[in-house]
């Protein structure tokens, strides 16, 4: 995704578990299972964007993994996700 350019945004599904991988810009969560880690994207050194949607319930993630802030995803709610290349985290925002 290049930010003030059109752009298209793939989509998958990911099962809500303490470690998920997602390869897609978007990403609807199914499951209840507390979110840990995020695997970082192979991205050759660059920091990215992806967007989570939780489908099934609220979904929360936990700071034990790469995860710099705690929070709950409220159900059918876009929550972004920023990696920091430089500091080795994801850090969540909601968009609303």
């Amino acid at each position: 995704m290049i930010p003030g350019l059109q752009s298209r945004l793939s989509e998958s599904i990911v099962a809500s578990t303490t470690t998920i991988t997602v390869k897609s810009d978007i990403a609807y969560v199914t499951g209840s299972t507390a979110i840990a880690t995020i695997r970082p994207p192979s991205q050759g050194g660059f920091s990215t964007v992806i967007f989570l949607i939780s489908t099934a319930s609220t979904v929360t993630t936990v700071t034990t993994g790469n995860i710099s802030l705690a929070v709950t995803m409220a159900l059918n709610q876009v929550t972004i996700f920023v990696w920091s290349f430089l500091n080795n985290k994801w850090y969540p925002g909601a968009i609303s």
